[in-house]
């Protein structure tokens, strides 16, 4: 016998008052999102993720992402190749910040959704609430290589996605023991308690970027996290999605995600760049990185492809954000402009650079209407 579903709300709606969101990308990972050789590179050493997350609260950040990342990319650094594994990395961070909502990002394929059900729900209690779910439904052959696991062919893989996060929101949402018959997942006697914290869900976010990606997050997410490689084509893609989303009687919010340099003059800004995205980058790191997004050379001159090459060096293939205070403001309140519900980007080490960012920029922001003055 089953017990009836309570539909939990998800939390966008009270998860900010800013217009434009912003959130701190990949710091759980040793190089944080820039694939460079300078000795002051991101370590990402736990000390160091903690002090930034204590930095980020109280500086009324909204968010911190991680990367679910397994093994590194090579290279002179293996790029991203020390990681914290992302759901105790997110316990840990909760437990120490007042405001700010921490991700996981779980690979769905590799983890159970009555173990990840469980997980998740202990991590939103830790948080009170400020927990949020990224959810990865295929990716790196490299990884899945390391569990054993076989990668399903593209699309099947956002069905499984699709099976998987039903399982789990029954858990959450069903009161009595039940079964789950599904096409990839079959359970018995599920019984799941606690259920998250406050009678509502955490916020559900995905990155995927074809039809199927996207058509998955219309579906059953609060967050699409798309890459911006223009404004217009950025613009384009939040008119898409949200068209999308409604028509299928939900709301969504579109992130993108960038990597910044912010310093007192665009000189400065410029040279440091070009020092670590450029005279150090990792380039078969680098490389390994482009091959895995299946980008073809052949398809680019060699100029673009050197664009695109330091691109990913300067932040894994992020939006660049490079120059002083008034243009870096600037160019959020663009993001904003095109549609886009939030941004996430990265630092070369975000413990030396945040404070800059947050003294000169979130001041403009909050002159341009963009964010809130933070109130004790």
């Amino acid at each position: 016998m089953t017990g009836p579903m309570k539909i939990l709300p998800s939390r966008i709606g009270s998860f900010s008052p800013n217009k434009l969101k912003l959130g701190l990308f990949g710091a759980n990972c040793s190089s944080g999102r820039a694939a460079t050789k300078v000795p002051e590179r991101w370590s990402a050493g736990w000390e160091e993720n903690l002090q930034l997350a204590r930095m980020a609260d109280e500086a009324g950040m909204d968010l911190m992402l991680p990367i679910g990342r397994w093994r590194g990319y090579g290279g002179a650094t293996n790029f991203e190749g020390s990681t914290w594994e992302t759901v105790t990395w997110a316990c840990g961070l909760l437990a120490q910040t007042k405001r700010l909502t921490v991700f996981c990002t779980v690979h769905a394929p590799l983890v159970h959704p009555v173990y990840a059900a469980k997980q998740f729900v202990t991590a939103d209690h830790i948080g009170r609430g400020r927990f949020g779910l990224n959810i990865v439904c295929g990716w790196n052959q490299d990884e899945f290589d390391m569990f054993g696991a076989e990668q399903r062919e593209h699309d099947i893989r956002y069905e499984y996605g699709a099976e998987w996060l039903s399982a789990i929101m029954q858990m959450w949402q069903r009161d009595e023991d039940f079964d789950f018959a599904g096409k990839f997942i079959s359970l018995k006697g599920v019984q799941a308690e606690p259920k998250p914290y406050g009678g509502s869900r955490p916020l559900i976010m995905n990155a995927g970027s074809s039809p199927a990606g996207r058509a998955f997050s219309t579906h059953h997410c609060d967050v699409l996290f798309r890459p911006l490689t223009s404004l217009d084509k950025g613009a384009q893609d939040v008119r898409e999605t949200t068209a999308e989303a409604h028509a299928n009687g939900r709301a969504i919010g579109v992130y993108c995600n960038g990597y910044m340099v912010c310093r007192p003059t665009q000189k400065e800004a410029d040279e440091y760049h070009h020092y670590y995205a450029e005279e150090n980058g990792d380039w078969a790191a680098v490389d390994h990185l482009i091959s895995m997004n299946r980008v073809n050379s052949q398809s680019y001159t060699p100029e673009m492809f050197q664009a695109l090459r330091v691109r990913f060096a300067g932040g894994h293939g992020g939006f660049p954000m490079v120059g002083t205070p008034d243009h870096v403001a600037g160019l959020l309140a663009k993001v904003s402009e095109a549609g886009f519900a939030g941004m996430c980007f990265s630092f070369v080490n975000y413990l030396d650079e945040f404070p800059y960012f947050r003294a000169e920029v979130l001041p403009r922001l909050e002159r341009m209407g963009l964010r809130e003055k933070l109130r004790d």
